[in-house]
């Protein structure tokens, strides 16, 4: 079977413009195209592709429209289908930040920015309570519930605490997990445990380096989708170079949610915000770069990977604290909102996300309209 390279531009790119919801909709949008219509994978090796690239770091439906793009035209297709995902919403982000961090905005757009921001708290306790069914059962499964609990619980305080050094705790959950399978596994099942060695060298000397870092922490150090890095991303934007202000951050976040293609696209505004346009390119090819690689060097290595005890065991401690991590990262998002009326829509906007079940698209632009009517009305901007 081969697939002209047209085609997977035209029809990856269709998905990067349309994609909007994050993973649950990029997932339904490739099973169509590859499993139902055009019949490029068969259903089983789709679900396997999918298990294969939740046990990597990084965006899964990112690496996901990767994989299936290699796939169908090997590893030329695979940059041009990575890339035709990508770059939509790349462009309109982009677009975005440069309509929301210009010196001064007009009254409207940072009236929106500041409803949408104050629901960003509430769309990541949505997401994270999304991915903790399926952990709690896989957890249940391999007899180690007080373990995943204890993850759960370590990666939610280094959200809310320790910002910068949560990704040494999401490796340290990996390991510990690792250690404690093959103490409690019959020495007959016991494997030795082939987990990466995550290492990261510190870049200095500009601020191109400095986002690139940042940037690769992004995408190469994320478990668990796009909400976990929220508070690695904020330590560093806000806290540690001052690229952007808490409120400006929060409508990162925000646009990142409402823009179609991969959540981690909210790295592309921070890289904007330090250093314009070419940061923000770069912040993107630097969070995506290691997705490619991952496939490009390792797709037909995906049944191997998926039955290697040591990588399944590494994410099954670092998988429930990433979840940690994304419940947690609502405290500082809620610590940033600046006025009163915000925490109003922040409870709003918990009642839709979390109690009537409302997508994260639909409650962002509801709490973008609900600022712009309270801001004309007369309420102050957040500083």
């Amino acid at each position: 079977m081969t697939v002209g390279l047209g085609t997977v531009l035209e029809e990856w790119g269709r998905i990067g413009c349309i994609g909007f919801g994050g993973p649950p909709a990029h997932i339904a949008l490739l099973r169509k195209l590859c499993v139902d219509d055009r019949k490029w994978l068969s259903p089983q090796e789709f679900e396997d592709a999918i298990a294969a690239c939740n046990l990597l770091p990084g965006p899964a439906s990112t690496q996901l429209a990767i994989f299936c793009a290699w796939r169908v035209r090997g590893r030329v297709g695979a940059l041009v289908g990575g890339a035709a995902f990508i770059v939509p919403g790349l462009i309109v982000i982009l677009a975005l930040a440069a309509l929301f961090l210009q010196g001064d905005p007009p009254t409207a757009v940072k009236a929106a920015g500041a409803g949408a921001g104050a629901a960003v708290a509430a769309v990541a306790v949505q997401a994270g309570s999304s991915l903790m069914p399926a952990g709690w059962k896989r957890a249940r499964e391999h007899g180690s519930r007080a373990r995943w609990i204890a993850y759960l619980l370590l990666g939610a305080a280094a959200a809310a605490t320790v910002g910068p050094w949560l990704v040494l705790l999401l490796i340290a959950c990996g390991f510990a997990e690792v250690f404690a399978q093959r103490v409690v596994l019959p020495r007959r099942d016991r494997t030795r445990p082939a987990v990466p060695v995550l290492v990261g060298a510190g870049l200095g000397g500009g601020v191109l380096l400095s986002i690139a870092w940042v940037a690769i922490k992004v995408g190469a150090l994320s478990y668990g989708g796009g909400f976990v890095i929220i508070p690695l991303m904020q330590a560093d934007a806000v806290d540690h170079y001052h690229w952007m202000t808490a409120a400006q951050f929060l409508n990162a976040v925000a646009l990142g949610q409402i823009t179609p293609g991969p959540v981690v696209q909210t790295v592309a505004v921070v890289g904007y915000a330090g250093a314009g346009l070419v940061g923000g390119v770069l912040a993107a090819a630097v969070a995506f770069s290691p997705s490619f690689a991952f496939i490009l060097l390792g797709a037909d290595r995906f049944d191997r990977l998926r039955a290697a005890p040591g990588v399944r065991a590494f994410l099954d401690g670092a998988g429930p604290a990433a979840i940690g991590a994304i419940l947690g990262s609502a405290i500082p998002l809620a610590r940033a909102l600046g006025e009163p009326w915000q925490y109003a829509v922040l409870a709003g906007a918990a009642i839709l996300a979390l109690g009537l079940r409302r997508g994260p698209v639909l409650t962002l632009l509801t709490a973008a309209t609900a600022g712009v009517v309270i801001v004309l009305a007369g309420a102050p901007l957040p500083r």
